[in-house]
Order: structure tokens, then C-alpha cells, then sequence
């Protein structure tokens, strides 16, 4: 059970929290007087799906919030409150999380909410469901099997059973499992009906084929009753042109989301799947999978929307789909609320404001209830004002919400912890001394000097919010400085000071540079400044701050005494050029002086390449003009690609065949009808050629007739009454146009008309022409050559070749043969005489077999007339045949030859019984091998003495039953025994022998083996 349990727990927590994501934060009220702070979430309930055969009979919705004082908690279901105490409940709470014990599908379904309360108000969770997870049995009803010629495309139905969710995967077995079918270019599986698709069966596909349905929500799979597919044999195999199956439907997606388009096509051959985007370029963030049926769109964005197409094509078609690719978003905070704390009687506003698709709508939450406000404007706040408020944003994709507490307070004016400062300012510059008291309502301001009341001057103001500003700074302004605050409940005053220091000026101001790319630049920089402040000087180019630890690979300051911030510029890049502004900055002051650095470097991309005009082997483009980067442009080079350079650019030829640099317009030639092409262009100057253009998008040049011929025309041969006409087929790129093929011609040498034959395949290689009346072995003149759409091409150079000869018509004679062991034979036979024999085959049987069946062949060259037979069977007779064939076919069959094989050799091997040394040889004794009644007769012995470890040695032949063998001086040798019969050889005894003696002997008998270990048990 442990298992499920967890699995229950992994559904629960692996919900997206994307679907209603919550803002919510602890107010920053002042700590000495603020005695806690409204709820604020911080785990909330997530959508749940609870399996329906799940042992573990609770759910468990999570909410727990952050409060002070602690929060307590409600539960809603179906926006009406959960009575947790009503009689036979299968609710509890458990801090704040909700319990469901034995949850009950009609009862517990449904959309669950928490409301967490304080003192200082009720906030409400996001919405989460709990469903009921199942996936029910396929149905039992026998699958009818499915019968399709091979060569055709075949569809098996998955028809998946009653489930929730919707989110199945699908997989198919063949014949047992786990045997997985699978996915190639040939077999797909939709992911959205579970079908298997196969474009092309072949014989290979012939079996029971089951749909395997799985669940990952509840971590359930469901098998189908088998489907046979039983394929149909055609000969020939018939092409049939692509047509799709899987179409992919109109889809939104969200932004940020990851979607599937599919597409799989039926067909022979083999369809090949291409995708592009009808409004522009497929999104950088594709990938096209599972041999082209999947298209993949990662991190989906707007610009991603239009209409996509497949196209799947092969040799004898095309097929198109297009639908549409929609893009939304779930609601996203644009600005939303944030807990404040408020003066009594003031004003505020709160304000939401939240993007998505459709655009979301807004409403607002008091203390957990609806708020009927569309604007959240307050005038003159009151303590009644105060509460916690949600705003919450909502459309068909999702829902988010914001939260913040409002507290209005009131109270007499304290500095205690915001006191007026002390404040540096520079001579003769601008100072503002703040007056920030924590006060409700608003107090009044009013400032002093040393003694001296301060009122408002054309140097010196009192702001509203209480701020002193003084223009101008003199050393007279050097004092105390009082700020008085006074309102309806209390007055309070804060004192603090103002030195003035010398202020700070450039002294040497950076000067304008002009480089080339590649160049170090230099701008100056020196300030004065008071010498009791620390001075820094900032640089920075186009107002944005130079990081000199991230840039540090071009920028480098150069220090020279405190007082000199000089910047070098390293290896000057075009991205470099702009307007340097350095900064002197004290804690009191800053003062700034700029130059402007100019880089001079090739020119930057044209832009906007276009093809305006095209014909058969020509454009005519158009670009408009990039950066020249301060040297002019001298010249533009065109470069293109076409879908048989392998994403590889080529330079153009164009007219004039030099682009000068004052024009935007050239027209490429030379090049080939009927080919998709893509167009960039780079401009030079003095300093070198730019970056390429962005390429153009893509455009076929117009048809044409074609104009290379097929090459290798020839052929010959095959069987009687058949003309075979080969040729190797033109490629691709020299079709010049749609429909495609060749137009065969021949005659008989002596003829006068030339026969025509259409072959609409442009990848066929051969035509074969049958008539009952072609004379066998007649010369023919061929040509082949092109057509398409526009015409027709030249014909290839004419080729002789001869039609198919007659098979033989004589059946060889005087075959015999003999038996050479149990398992070979030979035969012989007188040669025919025929000139148009290409050999022989040879055919022998068990004459026992009612067929021929399970004949075995051997095929002999013309130039012998013997062969050996392998393979056979012990002591049986054979039949044998041989006739003559060639490129027609085969000949009569000769008389058959009965031929009989010889008994097998003996299958138990020779008892090795005794080994003893000689000196420095070995003998080795055997008993004689006593042959069973259907076994061949022993005529002797044959004894093979070789290293261990070595597959060859020396083999010694005697009819006695013992042998003397050279003792080897080190090493291990094998001794192998076997009995020689005319039906073969027998079983082997084995024995090693080490340097001087016998190890062991690998032919003891079982009876033999159990003596010795009864022999040591009792020892």
C-alpha cells in the first residue's frame, strides 16, 4: 500500500501552482506599535485527482497561513461553507489543512476553497478541484483482423476505454509483451487517438498487434484485445502516392507552454514529412521528431501564432494540411496591490492591473467577500478601511490573485524613527534636508536656523511633504536646522545639521576619438574636489554604466591618482562607437563631461532582401542599404542556398557581374529552372566585407523544359519475351519542372519505327517491355529521355541491347553420384551442349516427403558439372534432379537419382583405459567402439594430438586400439579418440597430457565417476 500512498501524495503536490498563482506579503508596519498583521498564504490547495482504486481512502487539501495572531480556517466547497462538525462528516481539519476519509465520487467533487482569519481580517484561497481519477478495461468484444496488400498503408484502431483525465499515452505491442512495436519513419503512434499508423506494410508486419492505453494521473495502463493484421502478397508491389492520416487540429496554446502538432501520411514509398509556417520562418524554438510526425514548439510566444503546414510527398505525390496555431496567456500581474499602512482622512487608491489572453477581468475581495468597487478610490479614510483585500484576476485559462492588508491609523507627530539628519552639501550647489515624521493626519511644517525662524524665498523652500530645499549653498548656510510638526493630536520637533563642502569640477574633459575596428581608443578625465571626501569616476557609453569586471575584455581604467579616472578602450568593436560620459562623483556632488568615439569598420547587414522579378534561371533582387560604419560602401556580393547544398552558400553570378556599392538592385543568373532558392547579401568597403543579410525568404525560379538526358542507357536479359531497359535516373535538380518522367524508345535493330513507352516515376531505373512476339536473343537500338510539365529533353545516346534468350530446353543426362558419408554426397552429369546455358542447379529431397517442399538447392557454374551435397540425412534415400537455367529462366529437369546415404558414425566414444609412459613417449589404450544396430561398422581409429589452446595438430590413423605419442618436454596437450566409419566420423574421448604424464581423462563414465567418489567418502 505504501506505494500508492505515495503516488497519491506525488498528485497532489506536482500540480502546476501556474494555474492560480497568489501574491501575498507581512505588511512592514513599524515594530513597536504594530501588535501583528492579517493573513497571508502561504501553502494553498492545488488541483487533486484522486485514482478511484486507490487504497489509501483519504485526500488531503493543504492551506496554511502566516498571521499574528494565528490565523483559524474555514473550508468552502462549491462556494457554500463545509460543516466539519454535521453527523457521519468525512471532513476534519488538521491545522488548517482539510481531510476527506473515504472520499465518495458523487459527494466530494467539486471546486474547494480556504478562508484564513485574524483580528485583522479574512482572506480566501484560489480555487482548486478535486476529481476522480479512473481508467476502465478495453472491451472484451474479439478484435476482427485486418487484411491490407502489402505495399498499402494500414490503420489499427485503438478506440480507448471510459477515463478521466483526458491526458492518455499510447503504445503498441506486437505478439507478446513487452515486445514494443517500434516508431520509424514507417509505424506511428498518434498521441491524440492512440492509433497506429503504418505507411507501407510489408511481411514482415504480419502478427497481433495490442493498443497499450496508460494513465500517468493515476499510474494505470490497459491493454486491447489483439488486432491481427494479416499482410496480402502482390507481386508486383504497387506504389501508392502519399496521403495523410494524421492531420493536427486548429490549437491554442499559452505562452510559455509546450505543444505537439502531428502529421503521418500513408504510402509507398515511404512519404517524407516537411513542416514550415505559412506567415514566415518555423520559431528557432521548434524541433521536428519521430522521423518527421511530430513538430515540437518549446517556451510558445506570441509571434509563434499562424498557420502551419505538412506536407508529405513521395514519388508518386503530394498531400498538404494546414491549421492554425493559436497563442494566449494565462493572467500575469502587471501591478498589483501591497499591504500599506494609511493616514486617517487621506486619500488612496489601490490598483490592478494584469495582462493575458483574453485580456483577464478584474474584481476585489473585502475580508473574503465581494467588493462591488471598480475603481478602489478612498476619500478620506476611515479606521473602517481597514481590512485585508484581494484583488483576483480571471480569465478561461486561470486565475491569480494579489493580496495586501490596508490598516488606517491616526496619531501626534514622532520623529523616533525617522530623525532629521545630518547633510553634506557642495558650494554653490542644491541641498534638500528631510522632514519625515510618522503622523495621521498630516501635520503642518516649519523650519529654523540655529534660532532664526526660515520662511520661503527665492533660494530657500519649504516643500509639502516638509522637505527644506536650499539653492545655491554658501558657507553661510553652515548651522542646526529645526523641523517643527504639529496636528490635531500632538507636536513634535527633530534637529539635525549642514556642513558645506568645496564642490567638484572636471578639470580635464575627455576629447573626441576617431578609430578603426581592431584599435585602442583613450578618453581623459580629471576633477578637484573637496579633499575630505572620497571622490570615483564613473564612465559610461549611451548612458548606460560601464561594468568594468564583465568588460574588462575591452574597457580598462587607467589609474593615475585619485583625481584621474582616464578610460582605455581596447580593441575597438563597432558596438563601441557612441557618446563616453564620465562621471566625477563625491558623497556630495558629481559632475559630468562627454566625447563621442566614432569606429570605423566593414558595413553593417543590408536589410530587407526581396526577390522582385524571377524567370526560369534568373532574379532580380532588392536590398536596402546597412550602417556604411564611416567608410563608404564599395561593393555588395550575392550569395545563395538551395535545398540541394546542404544549408551551404554559394556566390551568385550576377549581371553586371560587379554590384557597386551606390545600388541596391542585381539580377542573379545562371541559375537552374524550377529550384528553391534562398538570397543574402554582404556589403565590403576599405575595411573588409560585413555580416551577411538576413536570408530572403524562399522562392523557386520558373519552370522549363529539361535538358539533360538519362545516362548509362542500356539493359539485356531477364526472361522469355521480355525486353529489360535500364538507364540511371536524372537527379533532382535538373527536373526543371512537376510531372516528371521518361519516354522510352526502341526498335529492332533492322526496324523503322521506334516504339514509345511513358514511365511517369522520375526515380525509375528500368522499363521492362513484354510481347509474346520478340524473338529471343534480337538486337535493339534504345534511347531514353526527359520530360515535365513544359516539354520534352534530348534523348540519351543510343545504346544496343539484346532481348531475353529462351530458357534451356534440354534436360542434362547420365547423372549419377554416390553417398561419401551420413550427412555428404557427390554428383556428376554430362555438360549440355546449348550455348545459352549460365549453369546449373541442382535439387535433392528425402523421397519419403510427400512434396518437394523442402528440397535443398545448390546452383553450379556453367563450367562445371559436379557438385557436393550438404546437409543430408543419416541412412536415407534421396532424390535428385539437375537442370540448366539462364537470364529465362530454368530447363527440364534431368531423370531423378536415387541415392542413398550412409549410417551415421558411432555416438558414444571410445573408453580411453590405459596411460602409461614409455621413456619419453605415452601410450594411450582404448576400448573398441561397439557400433549400434543403425550405426555404421568401426573401420578404425583416428587420434589427434594437439597444444591446449590450439584448434589444429597432428592426426595419426590406426585400426589398433592404442597409440604411442611423443611426451612433450612442457606444456599441456589434448589427446582426442574417435572411431572412423564410412558414414563419418564418431563421438571424441579426450585426454590432456602435461610435460611428462597424464592430467586427466574427460571420457571417464558416469559409473566410473560415482566409484571414485564413493572410494574418497569412505576414506
Amino acid at each position: 500500500m505504501w506505494h500508492l500512498t505515495l503516488l497519491l501524495h506525488l498528485l497532489l503536490v506536482s500540480f502546476s501552482l501556474a494555474d492560480a498563482s497568489m501574491h501575498g506579503e507581512v505588511p512592514d508596519f513599524y515594530g513597536d506599535e504594530a501588535t501583528g498583521y492579517g493573513p497571508v498564504f502561504e501553502e494553498q490547495p492545488v488541483d487533486t485527482i484522486y485514482p478511484e482504486e486507490s487504497p489509501e481512502a483519504k485526500i488531503t487539501m493543504n492551506c496554511r497561513a502566516r498571521a499574528a495572531p494565528p490565523a483559524t480556517y474555514k473550508w468552502m466547497l462549491d462556494s457554500k461553507e463545509i460543516d466539519l462538525n454535521a453527523e457521519h462528516s468525512h471532513y476534519s481539519l488538521v491545522g488548517g489543512n482539510l481531510v476527506i476519509s473515504k472520499p465518495i465520487k458523487n459527494t466530494h467533487t467539486g471546486m474547494y476553497s480556504c478562508l484564513a482569519t485574524n483580528m485583522y481580517g479574512t482572506i480566501i484561497s484560489r480555487e482548486a478541484s478535486v476529481q476522480f481519477g479512473y481508467l476502465d478495461l478495453f472491451s472484451s468484444e474479439e478484435r476482427e483482423s485486418v487484411y491490407v496488400k502489402e505495399g498499402q498503408g494500414a490503420v489499427l484502431l485503438c478506440a480507448p476505454p471510459p477515463h478521466y483525465p483526458d491526458e492518455l499515452s499510447f503504445r503498441w505491442i506486437l505478439n507478446e509483451f513487452p515486445t514494443f512495436i517500434p516508431l520509424d519513419k514507417r509505424r506511428f503512434v498518434s498521441q491524440s487517438t492512440g492509433n497506429l499508423y503504418i505507411s507501407k506494410v510489408d511481411s514482415s508486419d504480419s502478427g497481433n498487434y495490442s493498443c497499450i492505453a496508460s494513465s500517468p494521473s493515476i499510474s494505470k495502463s490497459v491493454f486491447s484485445n489483439y488486432i491481427p493484421l494479416v499482410p496480402l502478397a502482390e507481386r508486383p508491389i504497387r506504389k501508392y502516392p502519399a496521403d495523410l492520416k494524421v492531420k493536427f487540429p486548429d490549437t491554442t496554446a499559452l505562452v510559455g507552454q509546450n505543444i505537439t502538432l502531428e502529421c503521418f501520411a500513408l504510402g509507398n514509398p515511404v512519404p517524407e514529412i516537411r513542416w514550415k509556417k505559412l506567415d514566415g520562418e518555423l520559431p528557432p524554438n521548434h524541433e521536428v521528431r519521430m522521423a518527421g510526425a511530430h513538430l515540437h514548439l518549446y517556451n510558445v510566444q506570441f509571434e509563434d501564432a499562424g498557420t502551419y503546414t505538412c506536407e508529405a510527398l513521395n514519388s508518386k505525390g503530394k498531400d498538404y494540411h494546414s491549421a492554425r496555431v493559436s497563442v494566449e496567456a494565462f493572467p500575469e500581474w502587471v501591478e498589483h496591490i501591497s499591504s500599506t499602512e494609511k493616514d486617517l482622512s487621506s486619500d488612496y487608491t489601490m490598483s490592478c492591473i494584469a495582462s493575458g489572453k483574453p485580456k483577464p477581468n478584474i474584481h476585489w475581495l473585502k475580508n473574503g467577500e465581494l467588493f462591488d468597487r471598480k475603481e478602489m478610490r478612498f476619500r478620506s479614510l476611515t479606521f473602517d478601511d481597514s481590512g485585508m483585500y484581494q484583488c483576483i484576476a480571471k480569465n478561461h485559462h486561470g486565475v491569480i490573485y494579489a493580496n495586501a492588508e490596508l490598516r488606517v491609523f491616526a496619531c501626534a507627530p514622532t520623529f523616533e524613527h525617522n530623525p532629521v539628519k545630518r547633510v553634506l552639501a557642495a558650494k554653490n550647489g542644491r541641498v534638500v534636508i528631510e522632514c519625515r515624521p510618522k503622523a495621521a493626519p498630516k501635520p503642518t511644517f516649519s523650519w529654523s536656523k540655529d534660532t532664526e525662524l526660515i520662511s520661503n524665498s527665492t533660494r530657500v523652500f519649504i516643500w509639502e511633504d516638509g522637505s527644506l530645499e536650499i539653492l545655491n549653498v554658501t558657507r553661510a548656510d553652515v548651522g542646526r536646522y529645526t523641523c517643527f510638526t504639529e496636528n490635531d493630536r500632538g507636536k513634535a520637533n527633530s534637529t539635525g545639521s549642514l556642513l558645506v563642502t568645496e564642490s567638484t569640477k572636471i578639470t580635464l574633459a575627455p576629447s573626441n576619438a576617431d578609430v578603426k575596428v581592431g584599435e585602442n581608443a583613450w578618453m581623459q578625465c580629471a576633477a578637484s574636489h573637496d579633499p575630505s571626501l572620497d571622490i570615483t569616476f564613473i564612465w559610461s557609453l549611451d548612458d548606460r554604466v560601464i561594468d568594468f569586471d564583465k568588460d574588462s575584455q575591452h574597457y580598462e581604467r587607467t589609474l593615475n591618482g585619485s583625481s584621474n579616472g582616464e578610460l582605455l578602450i581596447k580593441n575597438a568593436q563597432l558596438k563601441l562607437a557612441g557618446r563616453y560620459t564620465c562621471t566625477a562623483q563625491t558623497p556630495v556632488d558629481n559632475v559630468t563631461a562627454s566625447a563621442h568615439l566614432v569606429v570605423r569598420g566593414p558595413p553593417g547587414a543590408p536589410g530587407g532582401v526581396q526577390v522582385m522579378d524571377k524567370t526560369d534561371k534568373s532574379v532580380t533582387l532588392q536590398w536596402s542599404r546597412g550602417a556604411d560604419n564611416h567608410s563608404p560602401i564599395s561593393k555588395y556580393t550575392i550569395q545563395y542556398r538551395d535545398s540541394f547544398s546542404e544549408d551551404v552558400w554559394k556566390d551568385a553570378t550576377t549581371s553586371p557581374a560587379d554590384v557597386e556599392g551606390n545600388t541596391e538592385t542585381a539580377t542573379v543568373v545562371d541559375l537552374f529552372p524550377w529550384t528553391e532558392y534562398e538570397f543574402r547579401v554582404t556589403a565590403t568597403n576599405t575595411l573588409g566585407t560585413g555580416e551577411p543579410s538576413s536570408p530572403s525568404r524562399k522562392e523557386r525560379t520558373l519552370e522549363a523544359g529539361p535538358l539533360v538526358a538519362p545516362s548509362d542507357v542500356g539493359g539485356g536479359g531477364g526472361t522469355s519475351r521480355e525486353l529489360i531497359i535500364t538507364w540511371t535516373p536524372v537527379q533532382q535538380r535538373y527536373y526543371y519542372g512537376p510531372n516528371f518522367g521518361y519516354i522510352v524508345a526502341f526498335k529492332p535493330k533492322d526496324g523503322n519505327e521506334w516504339r514509345k513507352v511513358t514511365v511517369a516515376d522520375p526515380q525509375a531505373r528500368r522499363y521492362v517491355h513484354k510481347d509474346s512476339s520478340i524473338p529471343p536473343s534480337t538486337e535493339f537500338l534504345v534511347k531514353v529521355k526527359a520530360f515535365n510539365s513544359k516539354g520534352e529533353g534530348p534523348y540519351s545516346l543510343m545504346a544496343v541491347i539484346y532481348s531475353a534468350q529462351d530458357a534451356p530446353s534440354e534436360a542434362p543426362v547420365r547423372v549419377d553420384g554416390k553417398a561419401l558419408s551420413a550427412t555428404k554426397a557427390i554428383v556428376w552429369w554430362l555438360p549440355l551442349l546449348q550455348n545459352n546455358i549460365d549453369g546449373y542447379q541442382v535439387k535433392y529431397w528425402m523421397s519419403q516427403d510427400d512434396s518437394e517442399g523442402g528440397a535443398q538447392r545448390v546452383v553450379v557454374p556453367d563450367r562445371e558439372n559436379h557438385t557436393r551435397l550438404e546437409g543430408m540425412k543419416p541412412d536415407s534415400l534421396y532424390l535428385i534432379e539437375v537442370r540448366g537455367y539462364n537470364s529465362a529462366g530454368y530447363g527440364p529437369p534431368s531423370e531423378h537419382l536415387q541415392l542413398h546415404t550412409k549410417k551415421p558414425p558411432p555416438s558414444r566414444p571410445p573408453k580411453i583405459i590405459g596411460k602409461k609412459l614409455k621413456g619419453q613417449s605415452v601410450n594411450i589404450a582404448w576400448e573398441h567402439v561397439e557400433p549400434l544396430a543403425n550405426e555404421a561398422s568401426v573401420d578404425g581409429y583416428k587420434v589427434l594430438y594437439r597444444q591446449q589452446g590450439h584448434s589444429t595438430g597432428t592426426l595419426y590413423t590406426t585400426s589398433r586400439r592404442y597409440i604411442d605419442l611423443p611426451l612433450p618436454a612442457d606444456g599441456n596437450y589434448v589427446v582426442e579418440v574417435r572411431a572412423h566409419t564410412e558414414g563419418g566420423d564418431g563421438a571424441v574421448a579426450r585426454i590432456t597430457i602435461t610435460g611428462g604424464g597424464v592430467m586427466a581423462s574427460q571420457s571417464l563414465s558416469i559409473l566410473s565417476l560415482l566409484l571414485v567418489v564413493l572410494f574418497c567418502l569412505n576414506l
